[in-house]
């Protein structure tokens, strides 16, 4: 059987409806921030079936997401580079108990260890276009729904819309016959996280994630120089953040201003809770806006032109104050979008309660 995704959350009778499931496999094993999306729906898998015993199945480089989470009751890591069967025996050793297998993204590689689960029930949603996950859906998978996220159809059909992706996963449980739902992403910082934070990180600070999206050809380094010292001039503090993909960048930005604070390398978690003392966070990654919104921080987005569409509905900062901005066209100068991000920025740093940060 297979629904749209609307239809699964609005339809009373689901293929598994009222069926007691005593264990559930959640596999999600893609980016930190498509795991912060998925929370409301492993939410309310737990408030669904409170007495099921929850595994879920993650990445390495995610697992820090659930390791405070109370909705799951053991985390199993896919190691790195591993191969197919290597995670095949993964899933087929917990599914084999397991009541209940969820693919909760529409990639591959996690509708096929669902698929492998041997679960009595295996479910998963994926893209309507996407022909060759939706034969793999239709052999490994007991029932599917299907998702009309479409980066073509989306720049092509600019006012079609396209449903975000925490309610695109959350579809999943009344499918499944769960009937308690939450829409609030969570994100579990420990107690060492927080008093590293608190510190090492400025409280109210405007911070900005490096990532390589920001020196492409349509920004550049020179660029975000520029935006440092304007953000640098209206805030008390700013703070950068980046990883070993831009640690060269961050070394020759160094010394803009006296007001910056700089981490790289955070671990997950630490990195995490620097945002969350923030007043704002800049990005141009999805990852970091969805972990800034996990922890209720305003955020201003900048995607790239191509599949903004998409992107601004589907990706979008889900419950807090933003502004979701545009990268220009190639050849053209960000000087506006500069001037947007350091207004918006500006507008949104007081858009959050001094009580929020403690």
């Amino acid at each position: 059987m297979s629904l749209t995704l609307d239809a699964a959350l609005t339809t009373p009778q689901s293929p598994t409806a009222d069926r007691p499931f005593g264990r559930i496999l959640l596999i999600r094993t893609d980016r930190v921030g498509d795991l912060v999306l998925s929370t409301p729906a492993i939410a309310s898998f737990r408030k669904s079936w409170p007495n099921a015993h929850i595994d879920a199945v993650v990445s390495a480089y995610t697992e820090p997401v659930l390791r405070h989470s109370p909705d799951v009751d053991a985390i199993h890591i896919i190691p790195k580079n591993s191969t197919r069967s290597q995670g095949r025996r993964i899933v087929a050793r917990l599914g084999a108990q397991a009541d209940l297998a969820v693919a909760l993204a529409p990639r591959t590689d996690d509708l096929y260890l669902a698929g492998r689960s041997e679960a009595r029930t295996r479910i998963g949603y994926v893209y309507r276009r996407r022909y060759l996950s939706r034969v793999m859906a239709r052999l490994l998978l007991t029932d599917f729904c299907l998702s009309e996220a479409d980066p073509q159809l989306a720049d092509r059909i600019p006012h079609a819309h396209i449903e975000h992706e925490v309610r695109q996963v959350l579809a999943l449980v009344p499918f499944a016959g769960g009937k308690r739902l939450t829409e609030e992403l969570t994100l579990g910082l420990g107690g060492d996280d927080i008093a590293f934070a608190a510190a090492q990180a400025p409280l109210g600070a405007a911070v900005l994630t490096l990532a390589p999206r920001w020196f492409a050809s349509n920004f550049g380094i020179d660029a975000v120089r520029e935006l440092l010292l304007r953000l640098a001039a209206r805030q008390a503090h700013v703070v950068v953040t980046y990883g070993a993909d831009t640690e060269s960048e961050a070394a020759a930005l160094r010394g803009s201003a006296s007001n910056i604070t700089w981490f790289g390398g955070l671990p997950l978690l630490r990195w995490a809770a620097v945002l969350a003392r923030a007043a704002v966070v800049i990005s141009v990654d999805t990852g970091a806006t969805h972990v800034a919104a996990a922890l209720k921080v305003p955020v201003v987005v900048i995607f790239e032109r191509e599949h903004y569409s998409l992107c601004s509905q589907e990706w979008s900062p889900w419950r807090v104050p933003s502004a979701m901005l545009c990268k220009p066209p190639a050849g053209v100068s960000p000087a506006a979008l500069l001037d947007d991000v350091v207004a918006a920025a500006t507008h949104l740093s007081g858009a959050r309660e001094l009580t929020a940060f403690s």
